[in-house]
Order: structure tokens, then sequence, then C-alpha cells
């Protein structure tokens, strides 16, 4: 059911939904990143690493963390990432500017050998960006928006299959909106399309 004010007008005239409406910094992301597509594995990984530790948390919790994030994860690249050992596990959680989940840290390692693993065979990018749907959701209000869809659950037991863990349907339809593979930006809001990989 669509509420009264879907979409938040700004003092630069330009309309947002409310949780991209009040924090800067929210607004800011949600303006210049949150769905623009995202196709170099670095990026993707990193995307795909937030939004596992997001899991249970606010996005603004772990996006106002992602500078320490990058400096604990070396910047999210995948091959520094994979050769962690435990003593890398010890220094991750005891750094107290990320969030210090052990099966989150832990599953972050894992996810980036498995995305080195993935390399032979067109690499993690091609892998998501294969599950994107013939059509987007057109949500009016934030209660349209889905939290998973049937691309999101099939991608989470493909990547389960190919070794990733803490991937499951919820945190996977999020990446996919994150990264441009789905547009949910409500039908009003300025970015609506904005992506250049839908149209409506």
């Amino acid at each position: 059911m669509a509420t009264d004010a879907p979409v938040v007008v700004g003092e630069d005239g330009l309309s947002r939904p409310a949780w991209a409406s009040a924090d800067p910094m929210m607004q800011d992301y949600y303006d210049t990143e949150w769905g623009m597509p995202v196709r170099d594995e670095r990026g993707m990984f990193e995307r795909l690493s937030l939004e596992a530790f997001q899991s249970g948390l606010s996005w603004a919790t772990v996006l106002r963390k992602r500078p320490a994030f990058r400096r604990a994860f070396d910047e999210f690249d995948p091959d520094t990432v994979a050769a962690y050992d435990e003593a890398d596990v010890e220094r991750l959680m005891a750094d107290a500017a990320i969030v210090r989940n052990l099966s989150k840290i832990r599953a972050t390692i894992t996810n980036a050998r498995a995305t080195v693993g993935l390399r032979e065979r067109g690499g993690l990018v091609e892998f998501v960006w294969s599950f994107q749907p013939e059509s987007t959701p057109e949500p009016r209000s934030i209660e349209e928006v889905p939290t998973t869809s049937p691309e999101s659950l099939a991608l989470a037991k493909a990547l389960r299959k190919e070794g990733f863990a803490f991937v499951g349907p919820t945190t996977m339809f999020a990446l996919m909106e994150a990264v441009g593979i789905v547009d949910t930006h409500l039908v009003g809001s300025h970015r609506r399309g904005s992506s250049g990989v839908w149209t409506t």
C-alpha cells in the first residue's frame, strides 16, 4: 500500500526516499553510488562483504565504518584477503573500528578464496550479473520494495554451491539493488532509471 509521501523533496529540489533524506552521508551514498552498476571484481567483492556485515545491523552503521573496513581488509583485494590466516582473524577481531563478528570475518576470508576460485569460470562479476532478471520492480513506496526475489534466491543458492558464506537471499537481493542489477529506486525519485541498466 503506497504511503502519502513515498518520496521527500529536499532543499535541492530533488526527490528521495525518507531513508536517504535526513543523514547527509546516506544522501550522498544514495545520490552517487547506490544502484549504480559495479563491474569490477574488487568492487563487487567489497559490496558482497559489506552486505554480509550489514546483516542484522543498519546500513548506516556499516557505511560509517566503510573506511575502517577498507583499511582492515586491505581495500578488499580478494587475493590479499584470501591469504589471511589466524593472525589476521585475531587482528580483525581486535579492531574496534569495524564490526567484530567472528562468523562474518571468517565468511569474508572464505568469500575471498571463493572469488579467486571463480576466476577460471568467468569471475565473480559475471557470475553475479548472470542472475539479472528480465524486469525490475517499480515500487511507489518503501512498502512495495521487495526484500527477496526468485533471482536472489537462485543467486544465494549458486554462491553457496561455489563455497561462499553469509550469502542468504535477502542479503543477495540487497547486493543486487546496490550494484544496479535491479532498480528499486522509488518511482518519483530523482535516481529512478539513472543506472542505465533499466529504462523505467
